[in-house]
């Protein structure tokens, strides 16, 4: 029987991957850990809290996509945690460089998904190399 989820992979640009472990790392807060050796220079893998859950990120050589609705939410703990998240991530978004966000939701404006009474609150962005992420509560 399935009982959660494990980990989600994503994909980047060759090249990336100190873009991923900035983003994911630093921007997003989750915490890296250990991938095995001979994977270590096209895998990076981060860990979301004490879950068990992980975002492994790898690095894709051929015909990368560029935009896709295909994404991960991330659950947060408390619509006061999802705000500030959604300020650090727009905070990235303006401030720009090569780990930034490509696109993020503006904090006070309406979300870029679809609304609805079933959706709760909820933002998205898209990463460095174009990954749609949703975050929620």
């Amino acid at each position: 029987m399935i009982t959660g989820l494990h980990h989600v992979n994503l994909i980047v640009p060759p090249s990336t991957l100190h873009l991923a472990r900035e983003f994911y790392g630093d921007t997003l807060g989750l915490t890296p850990r250990a991938v095995p050796q001979l994977q270590r220079d096209t895998l990076a893998w981060f860990d979301m809290g004490t879950s068990g859950q992980q975002v492994h990120v790898a690095e894709k050589l051929e015909d990368f996509p560029r935009q896709s609705s295909q994404h991960p939410c991330f659950r947060l703990g408390s619509v006061e945690d999802l705000v500030a998240l959604r300020k650090r991530i727009w905070d990235h978004f303006e401030r720009g460089g090569d780990a930034a966000p490509r696109e993020a939701d503006k904090p006070g404006d309406k979300n870029s998904g679809a609304e609805g009474v079933e959706y709760p609150t909820r933002f998205f962005a898209r990463d460095f190399a174009g990954n749609r992420l949703e975050f929620s509560v």
